[in-house]
């Protein structure tokens, strides 16, 4: 049996972490333009689901793309690294707390919370959260940070509430 000898782990990106409060909707997902991650904003074009494009601001963002549970992950993929399907019905968080990944900066309590959309750094994705003021990125008005990240990055946010 494991132990947490400092901290447990936050959650999983796109796990809703207070259910009671959460208002969320089933959409259909572009195929066109997938989501690649959960717990990410996305944006609503022509009545489907899109992740965030180049350029977008806050009050382009629709919701949270949810994690489903229970769900069977494929067998390929690492824990906790599931990919949407953009052949299924996903739910979107537009109100209530979620687990997000912050690629960048250090959040706290009550911090605002950034997503990129203009492309920088290889490695951090259009639409990723942030947690620090970038050119590469725009704050989230209506969302906060609910706390400081786990060693993995994962912390909650309050969206819309």
């Amino acid at each position: 049996m494991g132990a947490f000898i400092y901290r447990m782990p936050a959650g999983i990106a796109g796990d809703v972490t207070r259910r009671e409060h959460a208002k969320i909707e089933p959409q259909v997902m572009d195929a066109t333009y997938p989501v690649l991650a959960f717990g990410v904003p996305v944006v609503m074009v022509d009545g489907e689901i899109r992740n965030m494009p180049v350029g977008a601001v806050y009050t382009d963002v629709y919701g949270f793309i949810v994690r489903p549970y229970p769900s069977q992950a494929e067998s390929s993929e690492a824990l906790a690294v599931a990919t949407p399907d953009p052949t299924k019905i996903c739910d979107i968080l537009v109100s209530g707390y979620m687990t997000v990944l912050c690629v960048n900066g250090t959040p706290a309590k009550n911090g605002l919370v950034y997503f990129r959309n203009a492309a920088g750094d290889p490695a951090e994705a259009i639409g990723q959260v942030e947690a620090e003021s970038s050119d590469d990125n725009t704050v989230l008005t209506g969302a906060t940070f609910m706390g400081t990240g786990d060693a993995d990055g994962n912390v909650e946010i309050k969206f819309n509430v």
